[in-house]
């Protein structure tokens, strides 16, 4: 596997763990990943809540097998499997590497428990640490660690993973039950809604560095982009409240056809999460100066618990069906050409301030687990770039031109799936901070709103 490219001065400021010692940086990455299990009782690591979603016991051996598979299988000397059968149960979708266990069963293997995988963890973290302090310097060391560098961002997004799974389980829970019991929201003053400006023209998008990236970001390619303007911020649930009150789910104007046959065929009327106040659930209590009328008879389930619908803070778990229906309902009321970014306009304004950005937005180490408000306006470029909710773009999911997958069996993690998905930017509150860079793709299909996925407007000028 290769991967080239050298990385931006900005990418290196953002991203300054990138510089730590090989197997520190491996030790802390697996020791976040069983922090974020440590709540749960092996009831909950056990269930799986919907065929796309995975038990986190099935995330807490998945990663794990994936170094052992790709790093101590190829490297160890004298190599034996923890378990010989772990290396078709717990195989994700690496053909190559042979069989897999079916993704919808995964919450029906009871054996092995949570304390042999527990186990299984420790042990292939020993043998990497093993490996790491064994290794000399040379081209074997380097591809050692180029390998690791891929399995610890692989971690870093089954640690997302982890928690937007986690949400959907205890979200079926009609009891909606707690997974961090602080509630990090207090009342702010709402920021208005404006716009940013970019003048377009030839411009590079794609990675560029000797960072670490994935191939799908790669190469670094120009684009033709025409005049637009950015939302300053993201679309807020209070404004999304204003789009359901408005009959936006039950008005086919405003929805694509593929979209307005889900809206029907799933009966949906509000994003994932939303329920009518009183219907279920005890949570965490009102919110602070929210007001009698703020959430407006809505409740919405949180890892905190159920809550009112905070009016201040980004709207999430919407689909790209529900975000494109907002933009056209709002293009309606404005009469603007209101409409939703591509990837390169999004791409191409986060790339002046990305360092800045990427440190003050809201990832997983805040630990809310919760979009959070916007305390102050500030002039500039658009804010909540990075961090809170993944935007939704109308980018198809598709190769860039010249790209190349990595070789060998890792040649699966990307290119594969650049059919029937579309692109998100920017992470969301449940991402790891030294994951995020301006280039990263994420893509889902159109119906996916399980993910911390939210709205920024784009026009055209």
């Amino acid at each position: 596997m290769k991967q080239t490219l050298p990385r931006s001065r900005s990418e290196r400021a953002a991203r300054p763990m990138a510089s730590a010692p090989v197997a520190d940086h491996f030790a802390r990455v697996r020791a976040q990943t069983m922090a974020l299990a440590s709540p749960l009782s092996e009831a909950d690591c056990q269930v799986q809540s919907m065929p796309d979603a995975s038990p986190t016991k099935w995330h807490l051996a998945h990663v794990t097998w994936f170094f052992e598979t790709f790093v101590l299988e190829r490297f160890e000397t004298g190599f034996r499997p923890f378990h010989p059968a772990f290396r078709v149960l717990f195989n994700s979708y690496y053909l190559g590497v042979g069989e897999q266990h079916p993704r919808s069963q995964r919450g029906l293997v009871t054996r092995p428990g949570l304390a042999e995988i527990r186990s299984y963890r420790a042990a292939v973290d020993e043998r990497m640490a093993t490996l790491l302090s064994a290794s000399p310097r040379g081209p074997r060391r380097k591809e050692i660690e180029t390998l690791v560098e891929l399995g610890l961002q692989h971690e870093h997004q089954h640690q997302e993973l982890i928690l937007t799974d986690l949400k959907h389980l205890l979200g079926c829970n009609p009891l909606a039950p707690v997974y961090r019991p602080a509630w990090p929201l207090a009342a702010v003053a709402p920021v208005p809604h404006g716009w940013c400006d970019f003048d377009g023209g030839l411009v590079h998008i794609g990675h560029e560095g000797d960072g670490f990236a994935f191939d799908n970001e790669t190469p670094r390619h120009l684009v033709h982009l025409r005049p637009y303007a950015l939302g300053n911020r993201l679309v807020t649930h209070g404004e999304w409240l204003d789009f359901v009150e408005a009959g936006g789910y039950t008005d086919p104007r405003w929805w694509l056809s593929a979209g307005w046959e889900w809206v029907r065929q799933q009966r949906i009327e509000a994003p994932l999460y939303w329920r009518r106040r009183g219907q279920t659930g005890a949570g965490a209590g009102d919110i602070p100066g929210n007001g009698p009328r703020a959430h407006r008879g809505w409740a919405s389930f949180t890892l905190h618990g159920e809550v009112p619908v905070d009016p201040h803070t980004p709207v999430v778990h919407v689909s790209l069906y529900e975000a494109d229906a907002y933009a056209r309902w709002q293009a309606a009321e404005s009469g603007e050409s209101v409409r939703l970014p591509t990837e390169a306009e999004w791409e191409h304004a986060a790339q002046e301030r990305e360092a800045q950005a990427i440190a003050e937005g809201n990832f997983v180490e805040s630990e809310a687990l919760h979009p959070m408000p916007l305390a102050r306006a500030r002039p500039g470029p658009p804010m909540q770039l990075f961090g809170d909710a993944w935007e939704w773009t109308t980018s198809s999911y598709q190769a860039y031109p010249g790209f190349r997958p990595w070789a060998g069996a890792v040649s699966e993690y990307n290119g594969k799936f650049m059919v029937n998905q579309y692109v998100l930017r920017g992470g969301s509150c449940a991402t790891p901070r030294e994951h995020m860079r301006a280039s990263y793709r994420n893509f889902f299909p159109a119906e996916t709103r399980w993910q911390f996925s939210g709205v920024r407007l784009a026009k055209d000028l």
